[in-house]
């Protein structure tokens, strides 16, 4: 499953906004009206991050939050964050995300290489209006059980309505990473060299890879969202030069999909 797919692997928790432990009234900070989302989405993808080989996969979308202030925008690319400072024009909270197992079970080139176990990566995100219709948005988190390691994405998306229920957006992506996220994902000692027949490589830190990503969105009904997307990635750096990827992956990494969401709200005292 693809790092940058967001909730690819399992449902996400998404708390859109929790800033203070009350609510202005002095309630409880979990009174109010609350929503649910669930659906799913559908895509072809390379099987892991540099592989030549793809695969159809499905992920389940599950995100719960306090009805508050509308978001002008939202990508399928934003991890689950907690906002904690918004007026309007700047955003910035925690994020999180879970990240899923790669193993040799993932796909068969991977046999020999290290396991990357599951985990999470947790950090903080800002984002940036500078009009009504672009938004930047940069993330910042750390490995946790998965890696040890430091990524940072940054996307810029402008965004039109062509309808009233129809949304065209997409922009430029690029992702950053530390030399420990690169040996999780694509070093090679010298014992999986010589379990795996790749040349051993030792990465640094670097940009991981640039790209751009689009999506048609359509708001059928005031409870269901759909959407078609893709995504492109050039792998750079330490990741393009990798072993895993020169001897037996590609640098060109394409995802398409659509997905689907159910929206229904309720209400705490």
């Amino acid at each position: 499953m693809l790092r940058f797919f967001a909730s690819a692997a399992a449902a996400a928790v998404l708390l859109s906004s929790a800033s203070s432990a009350c609510a202005g009234d002095g309630r409880p900070w979990w009174s109010g009206d609350w929503y649910v989302s669930v659906g799913g989405a559908a895509f072809s993808a390379p099987r892991f991050e540099g592989a030549n080989s793809r695969k159809l996969q499905f992920a389940p979308m599950f995100s719960v939050g306090k009805v508050g202030p509308a978001v002008r925008f939202s990508s399928r690319n934003d991890n689950p964050s907690v906002s904690l400072f918004d007026n309007g024009a700047v955003r910035a909270g925690i994020v999180g995300k879970l990240v899923t197992k790669r193993d040799e079970g993932t796909d068969a080139e991977l046999v020999g290489l290290s396991e990357v176990r599951w985990g999470l990566e947790a950090g903080g995100f800002v984002e940036v209006y500078p009009t009504d219709w672009l938004r930047a948005r940069a993330e910042v988190r750390h490995g946790i059980r998965s890696h040890q390691g430091v990524v940072a994405d940054l996307a810029v998306d402008a965004f039109t309505d062509i309808t009233p229920t129809l949304r065209l957006s997409g922009g430029p992506r690029a992702t950053l990473a530390s030399a420990k996220f690169f040996d999780a994902y694509y070093g090679v000692d010298a014992a999986e060299s010589a379990k795996s027949g790749l040349s051993q490589y030792e990465p640094g830190s670097g940009v991981h890879s640039l790209g751009a990503g689009a999506a048609l969105t359509w708001q059928a009904t005031d409870a269901i969202t759909t959407s078609a997307f893709t995504e492109y990635r050039r792998l750079t750096g330490p990741s393009a030069d990798s072993s895993l990827v020169r001897e037996r992956g590609a640098r060109d990494q394409l995802l398409i999909g659509l997905s689907a969401t159910y929206k229904f709200g309720f209400t705490l005292d």
